[in-house]
């Protein structure tokens, strides 16, 4: 079993949301299906950084959520910010079961196994923290990745971070997100969120002791990146 990850899918399969008006993202979901079922296997794991479906509610958001439960195997999704469907986790796994959807999991103030590593994270948000109501978002988002850390933490798991927006970019840093990574001993940080021009300052590489990488969709040309021998090569 194998362990992927990718961000930014930007479904809209029931609305009038088309993304081909960007450059490079022509016939993205096709692409998209082709990529993920020749990489990923049945009985994979995929975390899906966040930007998952334009809908504003789960109701509209349901034909999104049948595709990617059609794809191979599971799903572990967190927010982004254009995720305006999402609500709460609980809200969330009652509607799945009650449409039929069974592939796909809430990362939200918890963590998820896989193997000896501890699949954790959060939305994150801007790293300007230059206006009070984005410094109150901040500080509630660090909380909920030390919750989903320290929990995995707590079952002897290595931590392996996933966030929707990068904790840092060209030289700006999200002090709150980086100081509970470092607080835990995260090593490896995957994020999403950027896209076209904005991948030339994405830091894909180590900075202060933690390795950074950028897995959003166009990004990786709407393939999940296997990510397994890279979270796997470590010592906790």
């Amino acid at each position: 079993m194998s362990l992927f990850a990718i961000g930014d899918l930007h479904l809209s399969l029931s609305s009038d949301k088309p993304m081909d008006v960007f450059f490079g993202w022509d016939n993205h979901v096709e692409r998209l299906e082709k990529n993920w079922q020749s990489r990923v296997g049945k009985e994979d794991t995929v975390v899906v950084a966040g930007d998952i479906s334009w809908a504003m509610g789960l109701d509209g958001a349901l034909e999104d959520f049948k595709f990617i439960d059609r794809l191979n195997g599971e799903k572990i999704i967190l927010k982004g910010n254009h995720d305006y469907w999402w609500s709460t986790k609980t809200k969330a796994e009652k509607f799945f079961a009650e449409n039929g959807i069974t592939t796909i999991k809430i990362l939200n103030n918890n963590f998820y196994r896989y193997e000896n590593i501890g699949i954790c994270g959060t939305r994150g948000w801007i790293n300007d923290g230059s206006e009070p109501e984005d410094m109150k978002v901040i500080l509630r988002e660090a909380q909920r990745l030390e919750r989903s850390v320290a929990a995995a933490v707590d079952e002897g798991l290595y931590p392996v971070a996933f966030l929707h927006y990068p904790p840092v970019y060209a030289l700006d840093r999200n002090d709150e997100i980086m100081s509970v990574l470092l607080k835990y001993g995260v090593r490896e940080c995957f994020y999403g969120h950027l896209h076209g021009y904005a991948h030339k300052n994405a830091v894909i590489g180590e900075r202060e002791g933690i390795m950074f990488r950028l897995i959003s969709s166009d990004f990786l040309h709407f393939s999940p990146l296997d990510i397994t021998n890279i979270v796997n090569n470590h010592e906790f």
